[in-house]
């Protein structure tokens, strides 16, 4: 029997059948998730970040027209939830606790560092921290195209959909973003 399409789901889930949403939420929120985790420091948040969308999405589908893929939409929804969720954060004060669960974790990576080349450890996470550092300094229309390109793979009319601009500013935005953290990148690497 061949798989029920978004648009079948969608359309039993606005007539009220709660399995047909409940299977576009498995379908799709591993990579809400991933999308999520880009945008926020943790899986925790990420996770609020998914729930929070799926909620909204839930609330919204009697308004859904099936205009544009959900698949879509609901990205669209995960990157305005995101964005809302840094706001948020950033007029929260920041807690200072470490977790235990995060203490183990921390050992387990130092116990595995230790049998890895020092000198290329060290250089990897350096780049990686030089990579990070870019990335979160990209005003937030330049992360959120480059984020639902790399770490998604959608489609530039994809993204234009989501991000409701025309493709050619997606092109833009992603083109100065690489261009933002190769420059980092090069002037990292020329520091040796």
């Amino acid at each position: 029997m061949p798989a029920d399409t978004d648009r079948e789901l969608v359309k039993r889930a606005q007539q009220g059948n709660s399995r047909a949403f409940d299977r576009l939420y498995e379908r799709h929120v591993h990579k809400i998730r991933m999308l999520a985790r880009t945008f926020v420091d943790t899986a925790e948040d990420a996770e609020d970040v998914a729930q929070d969308t799926f909620i909204k999405a839930y609330n919204a589908l009697p308004r859904f027209r099936n205009d544009s893929a959900f698949y879509t939409w609901i990205y669209r929804i995960a990157t305005n939830t995101a964005k809302n969720f840094i706001a948020a954060r950033s007029r929260r004060p920041q807690s200072s606790d470490l977790d235990p669960e995060d203490e183990s974790r921390i050992g387990e990576a130092e116990a595995s560092v230790e049998s890895e080349n020092p000198i290329d450890t060290l250089y990897g996470e350096e780049l990686e921290v030089v990579v990070k550092d870019a990335f979160d300094e990209l005003p937030l229309d330049l992360r959120t195209a480059l984020t639902l390109r790399e770490s998604s793979g959608l489609s530039y009319i994809d993204i234009a959909d989501i991000m409701q601009c025309p493709v050619g500013t997606v092109r833009s935005r992603i083109f100065r973003a690489r261009e933002h953290i190769d420059q980092r990148v090069k002037k990292y690497s020329r520091r040796d």
